[in-house]
């Protein structure tokens, strides 16, 4: 492989949110392997409350997370590594996010929406009897309200994995256009960047997130993209990429963005 034919892998997990393996420096030594230039590790953020769910890190590891990263940079200084959060937005944790961005020199943060209310997450196999008792269409229009509230508030340089209900293969019978189309031009408006997530290649649903006509909505709209693997293995940096960058292209992409102290950087693709 080319050295820097990659864009950035800036969606990468840590042990430390409990459903990962393998430390930064790990994950930093495979992406050389491969010939990235840039990474960026964006963990599980934590909630006000430590037992909010079994999928993030703790409030008091959050340091031990930073530091972990910070070794990574020091073991690998050919590979420029940023510093990032992937952080939930649910309506009424504003202020914690912000207490959150005041903590630490992050790179940037990923706001994602995993939550359609304040137990139901409507990715995770362990509530997926849940979606049985909600019409489709429901779910997935609150989880785009709350997607386009995520891009409105000011609070995320990125938004993750944009269509993440389809993680099961759960589809609306109705058409959600104007659902993506809503949470698209608030991202524009915003000036949010939007990732392309190989994971959901790996999932139920078999396809990138988000689909490819979200990605071309966001391409007619002027919203930046991002690259993410979602890594929670070391063996998962980079994964699909190829695939990532032909949904880019396809859909008139020619550029990147690159984040540094929360400021954005156009790169070409």
């Amino acid at each position: 492989m080319l050295f820097n034919m990659w864009p950035a892998d800036y969606h990468m997990h840590t042990p430390l949110c409990r459903h990962a393996t393998g430390w930064p420096t790990e994950y930093a030594a495979r992406a050389v392997a491969l010939g990235f230039k840039e990474i960026g590790f964006s963990d599980h953020s934590p909630m006000p409350q430590d037992d909010f769910d079994e999928w993030r890190m703790y409030f008091r590891n959050l340091d031990e997370y930073v530091a972990s990263v910070r070794q990574a940079q020091k073991d690998h200084p050919q590979l420029t590594i940023k510093l990032a959060l992937e952080v939930d937005y649910l309506p009424g944790q504003e202020e914690w996010i912000r207490k959150l961005a005041g903590l630490h020199p992050w790179d940037y943060f990923i706001g994602s929406v995993h939550y359609v209310s304040h137990s139901w997450a409507i990715d995770s196999p362990l509530q997926l009897a849940e979606w049985k008792k909600h019409d489709p269409y429901e779910v997935w229009s609150i989880y785009f309200d709350w997607l386009t509230r995520a891009a409105e508030s000011g609070l995320f340089d990125i938004i993750g994995h944009a269509d993440l209900p389809k993680k099961f293969r759960i589809y609306p019978d109705r058409d959600c256009t104007p659902l993506f189309e809503h949470f698209v031009k608030a991202a524009a408006k915003n000036n949010v960047a939007m990732e392309l997530n190989t994971a959901g290649l790996r999932k139920d649903c078999r396809e990138i997130y988000p689909n490819q006509a979200i990605v071309q909505l966001a391409q007619n709209h002027g919203v930046a993209i991002t690259f993410g693997s979602d890594a929670h293995a070391p063996g998962e940096v980079g994964l699909n990429f190829t695939e990532a960058m032909q949904s880019a292209r396809s859909a008139g992409y020619t550029s990147w963005r690159r984040f540094t102290a929360r400021q954005a950087e156009t790169v070409p693709l």
